[in-house]
């Protein structure tokens, strides 16, 4: 991300403790959506593209942006191949790189 939020000192939870988004049910899923990190986006640009494509929270949207810093790359999204490829297009609105992938 190109710049940090003011506050350095928030908790965020893994995403090991959110409730998922989706089970990927239907045929031919489930997928992932995966975004990378690039030096282009603040962690606003982010957090908001993020809100609009997959519905979470500002807080929700905090954590994976400061995922997707601090790992290079983050799982943001899994249901069916549809659901993917929309939530992609979504965030490709404002250049992010973004891949869909059949999740294993």
């Amino acid at each position: 991300m190109a710049a940090k939020t003011e506050d350095q000192s928030l908790t965020i939870p893994s995403l090991e403790n959110w409730p998922k988004m989706s089970n990927g049910g239907g045929t031919g899923g489930p997928y992932i959506v995966i975004v990378y990190n690039d030096d282009y986006h603040t962690f606003d640009e982010v957090i908001l593209q993020m809100q609009k494509a997959i519905g979470c929270t500002y807080e929700h949207g905090l954590a994976i942006a400061v995922e997707i810093d601090r790992d290079g790359r983050c799982v943001v999204f899994a249901g069916t191949q549809d659901e993917c490829e929309h939530v992609a297009a979504v965030l490709r609105e404002i250049r992010l790189q973004v891949e869909t992938d059949k999740a294993i």
